[in-house]
């Protein structure tokens, strides 16, 4: 599993969207009670007078997250034509005093989506735009299941694994408390935020899981950060939250096929890694994903981003998922349900129609990747990445499987075998790498020594698939 399981568990690692404000004025009365407004839509806001520092900081942006500018008019014509280069820059919005000046020279840059002179106007356009980016300028956390590569078929089980952990193990008031304590250090200098963490507080039930994660721009952003980074000691902080919107979703499992739709912002690797991916490949995603039954509101998306193709660093997409109930919950297997997907407009915050919301850890099969034309404009083509729900219990999984019994049976460094009676903790431990973790997960329930000796006999036994379903169905008799 890669590094990045053990990375600090600072909040600042978590925050994909943030604002950079450049005015030699930025910080007179008016545009400090601005920023707090600013805050309000998106917590991350940092103020420059220099262009200099401003420039050096935007290029140190870590890759994966976006960041939206507000330039003066004077000092815009510096940065502007750099910014508009930049990966990690999606949205440039200038305030100014002279309108029509600076639409002539901005004109030329794509990623200028607004020419204002009134803040309260500036203010409502980056509501608007952040909420209708929402989550799909997010990078996707994407496992793909590659017959040629080891490392990353260890990171598909691995991931798969440690989801189903997080939705069986028993909630901790602890965790909670530590949960609680993150938030409000991430938001101390946002009293709107501060004031969500407190009702957060004292309000929140499993009951209304999904309405919490869908209030923006709250948790589902710190959340699905440290799920895509593989931040596992947030992870598991998380983990209450996790859980109750899983079993929501369980409740409310879509009866019926759907066919759902998601406009995604993809970096040029991530496009170019489905592109090498032969058609049936799998791709597990590895944080909630929303999508639309509505293809029309996907298709604005599309075409209201397709300027951040510009640079070359980015690609508009269309995922197009056949999602069959059937697949992950079978008239035999109703209470094994653990990648499920529901509609959850009575469930959202925003009550909006149409949200297909599937469990984190969903496996898909590619089916196909084309390039449509017909809804966009003549000169753009957009490209559409099919995609078909799978079951955890695919024939590829077992051959998965298979493989990783062999990994752990590999010779080790110093010429000896990893011994049987240690491979389920072996994997248990290699899959969250933190001694903190598993003391947590021991502590839940000390029948873990009498559950591990279940998965090695059927490991002992060469059955490497019973020792996985042991691991992973009847944890919650471990935990």
């Amino acid at each position: 599993m890669s590094n990045s399981m053990t990375q600090t568990s600072s909040s600042a690692t978590l925050r994909t969207h943030s604002i950079f404000w450049l005015d030699a004025s930025v910080n007179n009365e008016e545009n400090i009670t601005a920023q707090k407004k600013l805050r309000s839509i998106i917590n991350q806001l940092r103020t420059f007078v220099d262009p200099e520092e401003f420039l050096d900081r935007v290029r140190f942006i870590p890759q994966g997250d976006l960041t939206m500018l507000i330039v003066s008019g004077q000092m815009g014509r510096i940065v502007v034509p750099e910014m508009q280069k930049l990966a990690q820059v999606s949205s440039i919005y200038v305030y100014c005093f002279d309108k029509e000046a600076n639409l002539q020279w901005s004109q030329p840059y794509k990623k200028v989506k607004a020419v204002c002179t009134k803040l309260d106007e500036l203010i409502d356009i980056i509501r608007v735009d952040q909420k209708n980016r929402g989550r799909n300028e997010e990078a996707l956390a994407m496992d793909i299941l590659d017959r040629s590569s080891t490392e990353l078929n260890g990171e598909f089980l691995h991931s798969q694994l440690l989801i189903d952990v997080l939705i069986r193990m028993k909630p901790s008031q602890q965790d909670k408390n530590e949960l609680l304590a993150l938030l409000k250090k991430e938001y101390k200098a946002n009293e709107v935020d501060l004031k969500l963490v407190n009702e957060l507080h004292v309000t929140y039930e499993s009951a209304k899981a999904i309405w919490w994660y869908t209030r923006e721009p709250f948790l589902y952003p710190m959340m699905n950060k440290a799920l895509r980074v593989r931040n596992t000691e947030l992870i598991f902080l998380f983990r209450t939250v996790i859980r109750d919107i899983y079993e929501q979703l369980v409740v409310h499992q879509c009866q019926k096929r759907v066919t759902v739709y998601r406009g995604q912002i993809l970096s040029i690797g991530e496009y170019k890694n489905l592109r090498k991916s032969s058609c049936g490949s799998m791709i597990s995603l590895n944080s909630f994903l929303s999508t639309s039954l509505n293809r029309k509101i996907v298709e604005r998306f599309a075409q209201q981003n397709m300027h951040l193709c510009a640079s070359g660093d980015y690609v508009v997409v269309i995922f197009e998922i056949e999602a069959d109930p059937d697949v992950v919950c079978t008239m035999n297997d109703k209470d094994k349900n653990r990648r499920p997907f529901a509609q959850i407009d009575e469930l959202s915050y925003y009550g909006e129609e149409s949200e297909v919301l599937f469990m984190l850890g969903s496996i898909f099969r590619l089916s196909d990747i084309s390039h449509d034309q017909s809804s966009l404009s003549a000169d753009a083509t957009i490209s559409i990445i099919r995609m078909t729900l799978c079951s955890d219990h695919d024939n590829d999984l077992k051959q998965l499987y298979d493989h990783m019994k062999n990994e752990y049976d590999r010779p080790r460094s110093n010429n000896q075998t990893v011994r049987s009676s240690t491979i389920v903790p072996l994997i248990l431990y290699d899959l969250v790498r933190s001694d903190e973790i598993m003391r947590k997960i021991i502590k839940s329930d000390h029948r873990i020594n009498s559950y591990c000796k279940i998965s090695v006999r059927f490991y002992k036994n060469h059955d490497i698939i019973r020792s996985y379903r042991n691991l992973t169905v009847r944890i919650d008799t471990m935990i």
